[in-house]
Order: C-alpha cells, then structure tokens, then sequence
C-alpha cells in the first residue's frame, strides 16, 4: 500500500484581467485591432485554460497543457502566460517548471531558463502568480502544439535554508528578476 503523500498546495487559473495584462503584453495586438476584438481573443483564450494534472498516480510532475496553437520552426522562441498559479501552503515548497520528456527528448524542445522555480511567494506577486514559459526549439525540425498539449510539467519539491538565514527582502512585487530589483 503507499504511503500518503505530502499535500503541499494546489493550482489556481488566475483572475482575467491580470491574465489579460500579461496576455497582451506577451502578445501585442496589431495597430487595427480593435479593443473588443482584443478582448474576445484573450477571452477565447482564457476559458480555454486547463489546470495542470498528474498522468498516473507515481507521477512526480503535474503537466502543463498549452493554452495555444504553437507552431517553431527551429530556433524560434515563444513565452506566453500560462494563467495558472501555484498555490503553494507549505512554505518550505517550491514549484520547479521542466520540459516535458518527450518534447526534450524527440524535439530538444528547451525552456529557456532550463529549468524554472517558482516560490511559495510568486502566489502574492502583482501578476496574481500566472506562471508564464519560454521555451526554444533547439532542434532541426518544426514543432507544432496543439491547444490542450501537454507542453511542460511542474514537480513541487521541498527545500531547506541555512541556520543564519537573513532574507534581503520580506514580500515579492513581482516575477522574474523582480527579488534582485
């Protein structure tokens, strides 16, 4: 029998007008679009959103599905919000964000910072803690992704500090870079 694991925090799909903030500003509209059709994409894009899961029950990582058709041709990059948000209850947890073994594997399909963390704090950051992904096709052929394809996966890991522990900072403001501002 297994033993009962460790429940460390949950995911959230993140409010729609921090999601719409970082949507537009991962993807600027074209100078004609109008503010309605703006808002009807990211819409369309929002309640397509799905919560990361477990393939199987000895799954270490929930996976990220794609909020987006995605098509890299090699070289190209691409980041994007997710609008999901970590939850995280246990403060000595962290979220790490990986590829997903298959896209490595037979695409050498990269997140660009190789491997993303994410705080028990980034869930209180301005952005409402909506994890965004960049990643690169390293390479030679094209990728597509599907809407709802399972992109990047997300293991929560426990982790300790020193004995003279003395943080520069009390509250996060913002994500990536934002503790060394």
């Amino acid at each position: 029998m297994r033993k009962k694991q460790n429940r460390v925090g949950h995911f959230e799909i993140v409010d729609f007008d921090p999601f719409f903030n970082d949507w537009v500003a991962a993807f600027p509209p074209e100078k004609d679009a109008s503010a309605d059709e703006v808002f009807n994409t990211v819409t369309d894009v929002y309640d397509g959103i799905t919560k990361p899961t477990r393939a199987t029950s000895g799954s270490a990582g929930y996976d990220f599905y794609s909020p987006i058709n995605i098509f890299l041709d090699p070289g190209a990059t691409i980041r994007f919000p997710t609008g999901i948000r970590a939850v995280i209850s246990d403060p000595s947890y962290a979220l790490l964000i990986m590829p997903r073994s298959s896209l490595g594997f037979k695409y050498r399909l990269q997140l660009d910072n190789t491997l993303g963390l994410i705080d028990a704090d980034f869930q209180y950051a301005e952005n409402m803690g909506d994890i965004s992904i960049k990643m690169t096709n390293c390479g030679t052929k094209p990728i597509n992704i599907s809407v709802g394809d399972r992109i990047a996966q997300g293991v929560f890991i426990q982790y300790g500090i020193t004995d003279d522990d003395s943080p520069l900072k009390t509250e996060r403001n913002g994500g990536i870079g934002s503790t060394g501002v």
